[in-house]
C-alpha cells in the first residue's frame, strides 16, 4: 500500500518540476550618436580700460554685445576698442543638451612684467546648453577682469588660452 501512494506522489514531483521554470529571450541594441564639438569662433576682449590709484575690475557679460562694467578706481573710456566675449560653437546631436565646464582657475594676462588676473568666468547659456535644430548653439563665456592702482599701460594677453568644455547630459 504504501508503494501505491509512493508511486503517484513520485510522478507529481517530477511533473511539478517540468512545469516550474519557463524561459523568454530578448535582444540588445546601442545607438551611437555623433561626437559633441566645440570650437572658438571669437577671443574674449574687455577692450579699453582706465584705471586711477585705486584698483578695480571689468566684469565681461557673455552675450553678443558684450556689456562691460566697471567697479572701484576703473572707468571705461569712450573710446571703448574692441569688447567682445569669447564665442564658441557647440555642435552635435539637434535637440541634445549638454553640460558647460568653465575654468576653475584665474588666468593670467601680461603685458611685459605687468599683469592681472582674470577669473569669475560666467556663461550664455549656463549650466546647460541645448542644441538646435541644426545640432548648433553659440556659447558665449564672460569674466572679471581684475586691475590693480596705477596699472601700466600695455596690451595685455594670455600666454596660454583657457579652456571651455562641454559634454552631452
Amino acid at each position: 500500500m504504501k508503494k501505491l501512494i509512493f508511486i503517484p506522489l513520485m510522478l507529481f514531483a517530477v511533473n511539478a518540476a517540468l512545469f516550474a521554470q519557463a524561459s523568454a529571450t530578448a535582444t540588445a541594441t546601442a545607438v551611437i550618436v555623433g561626437p559633441i564639438g566645440i570650437s572658438n569662433t571669437a577671443n574674449m576682449n574687455f577692450g579699453n580700460v582706465a584705471v586711477g590709484a585705486t584698483g578695480g575690475t571689468v566684469i565681461l557679460e557673455p552675450s553678443t554685445t558684450a556689456g562691460r562694467t566697471a567697479t572701484g578706481g576703473v572707468t571705461l573710456p569712450a573710446t571703448t576698442g574692441t569688447v567682445a566675449a569669447a564665442a564658441f560653437t557647440v555642435t552635435g546631436v539637434a535637440g541634445y543638451t549638454y553640460a558647460i565646464t568653465l575654468p576653475s582657475a584665474a588666468l593670467t594676462i601680461s603685458s611685459g612684467a605687468n599683469s592681472m588676473t582674470v577669473d569669475n568666468w560666467t556663461s550664455n547659456p549656463t549650466p546647460t546648453g541645448t542644441l538646435d535644430g541644426g545640432g548648433s548653439q553659440t556659447l558665449w563665456v564672460g569674466a572679471t577682469l581684475h586691475v590693480s592702482g596705477s596699472q601700466a599701460a600695455g596690451t595685455y594677453t594670455s600666454a596660454t588660452p583657457f579652456t571651455v568644455t562641454v559634454n552631452y547630459n
